[in-house]
């Protein structure tokens, strides 16, 4: 039973039995695990603060072939979540990233770049406060389901993103009226997704670690 060491990102917890927890992390190398915690929810547990969501530690694991849960040993805290939830609003925040990383994410299957993302993320949302929340969720929001290819390319009309272009920066109440069809929509949708990822990424302070993307 070999043990390993993964640079890993917490993204869930659930109790098992009375003192323990099987988690789920994403690793840099593996992708995304679950494992058994054992006696981590006692008060001098040997993971301490490591098992918080969106930490960022280094877990040591041992793992068996055919065995979906691996074996939680220890690990050590690189960088903690808690200093990037100073409130509810930022905490509600940083729910969604790892609940949209738990939901989307197939088992056992590498995704460094989703595991950079997340790295990104938290680094862009811990010295700014709530004004960074919202860019920081629509920036994660389309560049997860790209990630995963769900989002297909994005071949968008000049008139098309004249209107995004318009719609990104006058208030609704000032927009000029259109006539629509399925068509115009459709376009109008890429066009708004072409604008949102051009202006998010130019106020992302952690944009340069997601350019290898």
């Amino acid at each position: 039973m070999p043990a390993r060491v993964s640079e890993s990102i917490l993204l869930r917890t659930y109790p098992l039995r009375e003192a323990d927890l099987i988690v789920s992390f994403l690793t840099r190398d593996q992708g995304k695990l679950r494992g058994v915690a054992r006696a981590a929810r006692r008060p001098k547990s040997r993971f301490g603060a490591g098992l918080e969501r969106l930490s960022h530690v280094r877990m040591f694991y041992y793992q068996r072939e055919n065995r979906e849960l691996v074996t939680l040993d220890s690990c050590d805290l690189i960088q903690s979540a808690f200093d990037a939830a100073p409130d509810y609003e930022m905490g509600v925040a940083m729910d969604f990233l790892a609940e949209v990383s738990e939901q989307m994410l197939p088992a056992a299957e590498p995704n460094e770049r989703h595991f950079r993302l997340l790295l990104a993320m938290m680094e862009h949302l811990r010295p700014g406060g709530n004004d960074r929340i919202w860019s920081a969720v629509t920036y994660f929001s389309l560049w997860s389901v790209r990630l995963a290819g769900v989002l297909p390319e994005l071949r968008v009309a000049s008139e098309s993103r004249r209107i995004a272009e318009e719609m990104f920066r006058t208030p609704v109440g000032q927009l000029t009226p259109r006539a629509w069809d399925r068509t115009t929509a459709a376009d109008l949708r890429r066009s708004l997704v072409r604008t949102i990822e051009d202006h998010i990424e130019r106020k992302l302070l952690s944009a340069p670690h997601l350019e290898s993307l």
